[in-house]
C-alpha cells in the first residue's frame, strides 16, 4: 500500500481527523511556515494520538542540539529535513530520516544519492520556498529518482484531483500533501482530506501502486 502522510498539522482536531481517514504518518513543522508549530502544542496533540501513527518533524536548516530537544520533546518517530542539510548533518540523530529535496531538473538528481538516509522526499522547486508550494514537478523525474535506492515519497501540488494519476505513474512508497487539501493555511479541509485519502487507496485497490 501507497503510504500516506499529511502533513503541515497545527491543531488536535485535524489531526484525530487524519488518523480516523486512514493516514499512516502525520508532519508537524518546526520551521518558518504558515503551516509551523511550536513544540509545546505540537506535543500536546501528539500525546493525544492513537498508536501505530508515524509522528514526522519537518526541519529547515536547524541547529542540531534544537532539532535533538524537540525530538525528545515531542516524541518524534522520524525527521525530515527541508533546507540545505548536508549528509554528515543527516547522520546526527538517532531517528529514521528524511531528505527532502526540491526537483528542479535532472541535475537535482545528480545530489541525492551521496544522502545515505530512510527515504527521499521529492517536492517541486520554487524560488525562495523550502516547501509547501502546491505546485507540481515533472513525475518522470521522480520515476529516475527511485533508480538510485531509498523509497521515494511524492510531494508538491498533489491533491485529490492529481493523486492517482501520480500514483499510477511513480508508483511511490508514499506521498505526502499539505496544501491541497487546505481551507486555509495549517486549517485542513476535512472533505479534501478524505476525498484525497479515498483516491490513494483505491488506486492501491487495484494493484496500481506497490511500495
Amino acid at each position: 500500500m501507497t503510504r500516506i502522510k499529511i502533513c503541515g498539522i497545527t491543531n488536535l482536531k485535524d489531526a484525530l481527523g487524519a488518523v480516523e481517514l486512514g493516514a499512516d504518518a502525520l508532519g508537524f513543522v518546526f520551521a518558518e511556515s504558515p503551516r509551523r508549530i511550536g513544540p509545546e502544542v505540537a506535543s500536546q496533540i501528539i500525546r493525544s494520538l492513537p498508536p501505530f501513527i508515524t509522528v514526522v518533524g519537518l526541519f529547515v536548516d536547524e541547529r542540531a542540539e534544537v532539532v535533538r530537544e524537540i525530538m525528545k520533546e515531542c516524541l518524534l518517530d522520524a525527521l525530515q529535513f527541508h533546507g540545505n542539510e548536508s549528509p554528515d548533518y543527516c547522520k546526527l540523530f538517532p531517528r529514521k530520516m528524511i531528505k527532502a529535496f526540491r526537483i528542479k531538473d535532472e541535475e537535482t538528481l545528480k545530489t541525492i544519492s551521496s544522502y545515505k538516509v530512510n527515504a527521499y522526499l521529492l517536492d517541486a522547486y520554487v524560488e525562495g520556498m523550502a516547501g509547501g508550494t502546491g505546485e507540481a514537478f515533472n513525475w518522470n523525474l521522480a520515476i529516475e529518482a527511485k533508480k538510485i535506492g531509498p523509497p521515494i515519497i511524492l510531494a508538491g501540488g498533489l491533491g485529490p484531483d492529481n493523486v492517482v494519476e501520480a500514483v499510477r505513474k511513480v508508483r511511490p512508497y508514499g506521498v505526502d500533501v499539505s496544501s491541497q487539501i487546505e481551507k486555509a493555511p495549517g486549517k485542513k479541509d476535512h472533505k479534501k482530506m478524505r476525498a484525497f485519502i479515498e483516491a490513494v487507496r483505491r488506486t492501491d485497490g487495484k494493484g496500481e501502486a506497490t511500495r
